[in-house]
């Protein structure tokens, strides 16, 4: 207990300015558009206030690779920024440090932490982030008409050619089944059957020679730009990132969205423990969530944060309307079930991929 009193009490000081720090800590995170958001809003701050170095590893999926090294005993990051379902299944496996929530800061208005973050976003081994969705996007010079709902996603003669789905069960499997008409609502109730299951298979069946799988972050806007698909999944801050900052014609349809949480984790085996609680309790305080809302259209974990979200970082784009949380967009979302995936992860990953490779 004193040596734990000690780490904490190293921590708080390190992320406070009370005490400039030394060396690195490894952040491993998805790359792309998200990553930028994280180096303006946290890493840029953080090493300029605590003299700590932050490297940033980008993978397609931290948790896949972060699974590996802890298992293999050669971890070489020392956060990483992984799915909710993921970090609980990590921290079951034994795989990720705890994370004790009373160093984290209290929000700017004297509220706990604990009270602060929204409902699921602080975990035994992991602190939310964001709050990010997956939803159907297009690009209007190569779709005529205006789809609104999944249904329309996987109608290829109202809207011709080719669809970007993420080479994974988890969504592609929800969204079939609400573009076979089963309400949100319902959806994990139907998806915890066999006929359910197969019930999306089906779906996925009718545009299955039409599909063009992706696994990065970034690949959905690219296929979009290049007119290799006509409609895609994708994460929404990716969309609007191509939107506003590259000026791309697409439009995100949000019938059907599935909402998720990116939380922070510190795997077990980490070389730099200190720094990396460090990064987490700074990075995840009300102002820098806040902030990095002004990169990317990822609503903050933090209840205190959204009065400061305000525009994007042109000055001009009001980011409100553009996050998965604006009342438009949760008209008919899915959030995702968290402990179905925990559950379920292997079981549908590899009917999944049977059905890949038929």
């Amino acid at each position: 207990m004193k040596m734990k009193s000690v780490l904490m009490a190293s921590v708080f000081a390190g992320v406070t300015g009370a005490a400039m720090a030394e060396g690195e800590v490894v952040v491993m995170s998805w790359g792309g558009a998200y990553e930028k958001s994280q180096v303006e809003a946290y890493n840029k701050p953080f090493a300029a206030e605590t003299g700590i170095t932050v490297t940033m590893v980008a993978a397609d999926n931290p948790a896949t690779p972060l699974k590996a090294q802890v298992e293999a005993g050669n971890v070489t990051v020392d956060v990483a920024d992984v799915e909710f379902s993921d970090a609980v299944r990590l921290c079951d496996e034994g795989l990720l440090e705890p994370i004790d929530h009373s160093i984290l800061p209290p929000g700017d208005d004297g509220t706990p932490a604990t009270e602060d973050f929204i409902d699921g976003a602080l975990q035994d081994c992991a602190v939310a982030s964001i709050v990010w969705s997956t939803a159907v996007a297009y690009n209007t010079a190569n779709v005529e008409g205006t789809p609104t709902t999944m249904a329309d996603f996987f109608d290829t003669e109202e809207f011709p050619g080719k669809r970007g789905l993420r080479k994974s069960a988890k969504a592609t499997l929800e969204m079939a089944l609400i573009g076979d008409g089963v309400p949100a609502g319902e959806v994990y109730d139907m998806l915890g059957t066999s006929e359910g299951v197969d019930r999306a298979f089906a779906k996925l069946d009718e545009i299955k020679s039409d599909i063009v799988w992706w696994e990065a972050g970034a690949q959905p806007a690219q296929l979009l730009a290049d007119g290799e698909v006509a409609m895609t999944t994708a994460y929404n801050g990716r969309i609007f990132n191509a939107q506003v900052a590259e000026g791309q014609p697409f439009e995100i349809m949000w019938d059907g969205q599935i909402l998720d949480y990116d939380l922070f984790v510190i795997p077990k085996g980490a070389k730099n423990p200190e720094n990396a609680l460090k990064y987490i309790v700074y990075s995840t305080d009300t102002k820098r969530l806040a902030d990095q809302a002004s990169w990317i259209s990822y609503g903050p974990a933090r209840k205190s944060s959204a009065a400061h979200v305000g525009l994007y970082s042109d000055g001009k784009t009001e980011m409100a309307p553009h996050m998965p949380t604006s009342p438009e967009a949760l008209k008919n979302a899915l959030v995702n079930d968290f402990e179905f995936w925990v559950d379920m992860d292997a079981e549908l990953n590899e009917r999944f991929n049977a059905w890949l490779a038929q």
